[in-house]
């Protein structure tokens, strides 16, 4: 069965290929994603690498973790299930053509003194 591993510290140098070089040395490697940023593309520096054995996983584990890759000592771990998360930030475009938070409407007057009466 295969299992997927977290791989942090990346040099933002690192590509999916040099990063399956490295994880191939011991064992079969199924899959390589390093996670990039939407709005760049850029690496942000961490990655997932599925082994296609267990016994290879744990191997790359123990072999791997606080080793240098291009400079930099990666973190290598047995990733943990992905949860359902709700997205965050964007914000909203509020209605129609009025500013969200703005067009409330007019407020009432104050409470100042009763008309007629303040004399």
């Amino acid at each position: 069965m295969a299992k997927k591993l977290y791989v942090g510290n990346l040099s933002y140098n690192v590509t999916e290929d040099s990063l399956k070089e490295v994880f191939a040395a011991l064992g079969e490697v199924q899959s390589v994603r390093i996670i990039t940023d939407a709005a760049t593309g850029r690496s942000k520096g961490f990655g997932f690498v599925e082994m296609a054995a267990d016994e290879d996983a744990d191997k790359a584990i123990a072999t791997l973790n606080g080793t240098a890759v291009l400079d930099r000592t990666i973190n290598v771990s047995e990733a943990r299930p992905q949860t359902d998360r709700p997205r965050t930030g964007g914000g909203g475009g509020g209605r129609g053509g009025q500013r969200s938070g703005f067009d409330r409407g007019g407020g009432g007057g104050g409470g100042g003194r009763k008309s007629n009466n303040w004399r």
